[in-house]
């Protein structure tokens, strides 16, 4: 063999192998990733564990009447959404689910669905898994909880209410079917493109969310 053909079979050997490294480096960050889409059961149950809220003495009566009057408020109306269907709330009933979970325990889950449907793709199931655990789990089992389905800015706004609707019920029936969650506690909501989680990219992924709340309110749960 001449110089020149070993010299052509080693850089073609070389190449090979440069190749190779560099199509399982790109693997690895892809699994990588897709990984850390993926969120555990540890962290949603930080995310959505009650605040531990020190008990005070008040000064006068008068606020703390108006916090108790409040606190009912918000236990009737939570009360008053239980069991309904997504499609059954209007739009004043999902503007006021968003105010008072503005203030409440709360994670934003990126759950991918296969395109222009209600489908959960097989790599969020990690995810949904994940949650099914979570509000199984002694420490939140009992409590109502909020699904709330959000979309991009792409699309009219009653497709994607209606998509986000559609979605939102889609987890809800995942963790009925497959952990036996009482489904009276998960209120279901869509808000399509109306609440961008990024309003400066609305077209970016982090604005396709499932947002799940702790209403930390089971003096209405099931039990």
């Amino acid at each position: 063999m001449s110089q020149s053909s070993g010299t052509r079979t080693l850089t073609g050997i070389l190449s090979i192998a440069t190749l190779g490294a560099a199509l399982c480096f790109g693997m690895t960050g892809a699994v990588a990733e897709e990984k850390a889409k993926n969120v555990t059961e540890d962290q949603i149950l930080r995310a959505l564990a009650p605040e531990k809220k020190p008990l005070t003495r008040g000064l006068s009566v008068g606020p703390q009447q108006v916090d108790q009057a409040a606190v009912a408020a918000e236990g009737q109306f939570v009360q008053k959404i239980r069991g309904r269907s997504t499609r059954s709330l209007t739009f004043t009933e999902r503007e006021e689910i968003a105010a008072i979970v503005k203030d409440k325990p709360k994670i934003d889950l990126e759950i991918n669905f296969d395109y222009n449907s209600a489908d959960i793709s097989p790599r969020s199931l990690a995810s949904v898994q994940a949650l099914g655990r979570a509000l199984s789990s002694s420490d939140l089992k009992g409590s109502t909880f909020v699904v709330a389905g959000h979309t991009d800015a792409a699309g009219g706004e009653g497709y994607n209410q209606d998509l986000s609707e559609r979605r939102a019920d889609a987890i809800k029936r995942y963790l009925v079917d497959k952990y036996s969650i009482n489904g009276t506690d998960l209120v279901t909501v869509g808000y399509g493109k109306s609440k961008l989680k990024d309003p400066n990219q609305p077209m970016a992924e982090a604005n396709r969310r499932v947002q799940v709340v702790n209403m930390e309110n089971k003096a209405t749960a099931s039990k």
